[in-house]
């Protein structure tokens, strides 16, 4: 069916783009995802203009999402339930849908694209819970061009290899857009039961909340990061696995070949600076001026000292022993001892990681709690990707170590507060 599509692209054009995502929208099985995907090696090639691809595959999803839209509005609960099994919109697919589109919010509507089975009943749902047309529109426009612009620009950049990559990449989309989704569901569950759970986490540390007046930030750092510690540790738990059976080969070559593609030669200056930003000549400075600025800012230096040069040689220490371990279990026979988790990403996100979780301890303004934490995102991602760029670490050696590393430093923060809490609560007693 698709390469029909393909025959008849070539002949109409841009039609042929904005017809197929206007009936995909609303809800008729046609190959949008691998038809933008092709629009996007046509633009490589030079047949297809990469803007005006944008836009037509924009419109044509636009206008599909709209009038599925209005026919939920204007249609509403009775007729998709008896006549939405003809439109693969049956009963049960409605009732779950709805309930989605209820508890989660509008937010669903910029990632339910990337989601198949989904975007297809979007339209459909917002009309029929009666989303404000202005509401639904905000951001279902935006997710749209989101969408279209992600697999119309991996086309073009990957080139005559689209198609043999194009299945993994979806994959690997359809993840983020789920991971983002559960993002969404817990944010929506601490609104709803936020007050209900303070009111248990004040009963339980009623004596700490009249000993320690800073406690409503302790709070909020602990639970996060015992959030932060539980789902990396889920996610380390899967990698070692992966790594075990050998499973990163694909993610791999994809994920390199997309870098390849997108930076070129002429990025290898910045590349070569940002290698330098996990580099033992910053992280060592940045260690002891942390430590300086501790001994001087707060009232439990000896206590945080002591936690940072536990978390920096500590971290050291997990890095060889994890990489021993592994590389025992490793699928690949070898005498030299594997790279994954790569020291450098382990290493980076342990020091910059807890050198920010300092300074938002002991700092009040919002605007440098928001930059600091933009920055260390930004730095980490700046490493993580000159490793893959300078073909010196593997994708997936990278990811490891962000993953071990922040398991690591998630748990030292939460033995941090806890211990700074009991010993508070001892001193009084």
């Amino acid at each position: 069916m698709f390469q029909w599509f393909v025959m008849v692209m070539a002949k109409y054009g841009y039609i042929v783009l904005v017809s197929s995502l206007f009936l995909e929208m609303i809800a008729l099985p046609f190959p949008g995802e691998a038809l933008m995907s092709y629009a996007g090696f046509l633009a490589y090639q030079g047949q297809f203009s990469w803007p005006i691809s944008i836009i037509t595959a924009s419109l044509g999803t636009i206008l599909g999402i709209t009038f599925s839209y209005w026919i939920g509005f204007k249609l509403g609960n009775s007729f998709f339930e008896k006549y939405g099994k003809y439109m693969h919109m049956g009963p049960e697919r409605l009732n779950k849908a709805s309930l989605w589109f209820k508890k989660y919010g509008n937010k669903l509507l910029l990632i339910t694209y990337f989601i198949p089975g989904i975007r297809h009943i979007t339209g459909y749902f917002s009309g029929v819970t009666q989303i404000p047309y202005r509401v639904f529109a905000t951001y279902a426009y935006l997710g749209s061009i989101i969408w279209v612009s992600t697999f119309i620009s991996l086309g073009k950049i990957l080139g005559p290899q689209w198609e043999q990559f194009h299945s993994t990449i979806k994959k690997y989309l359809i993840i983020a857009g789920l991971i983002v989704l559960l993002v969404l569901v817990l944010i929506y569950i601490y609104r709803v039961y936020k007050f209900r759970l303070k009111e248990q986490l004040e009963a339980k540390l009623n004596k700490a909340i009249e000993t320690f007046h800073t406690l409503g930030r302790v709070k909020v750092l602990v639970i996060v990061s015992s959030l932060i510690f539980m789902g990396l540790s889920i996610l380390m738990v899967g990698l070692i696995q992966d790594y075990i059976h050998n499973e990163f080969l694909l993610f791999n070559e994809v994920t390199s070949l997309l870098v390849q593609l997108i930076f070129k030669q002429n990025w290898d200056t910045l590349m070569n600076l940002f290698r330098g930003l996990a580099s033992l000549k910053l992280l060592l400075p940045i260690t002891l001026l942390t430590l300086l600025w501790v001994k001087r800012k707060s009232r439990d230096h000896y206590l945080e000292s002591l936690f940072l040069i536990v978390v920096v040689i500590g971290g050291e220490i997990l890095e060889e022993i994890l990489r021993l371990f592994l590389h025992h279990f490793s699928p690949i026979a070898s005498e030299i001892v594997g790279s994954f988790p790569s020291e450098k990403s382990l290493m980076s996100i342990v020091i910059y990681g807890f050198t920010v979780f300092l300074f938002l301890r002991h700092t009040n303004k919002a605007w440098l709690h928001n930059l600091s934490i933009f920055l260390v995102l930004l730095i980490l991602l700046s490493i993580g990707l000159s490793g893959v760029y300078l073909q010196i670490e593997k994708p997936s050696d990278i990811v490891g170590g962000y993953v071990f590393g922040g398991v690591w430093l998630s748990l030292n923060v939460i033995l941090l507060e806890i211990y700074r809490i009991l010993r508070r609560l001892k001193l009084l007693n």
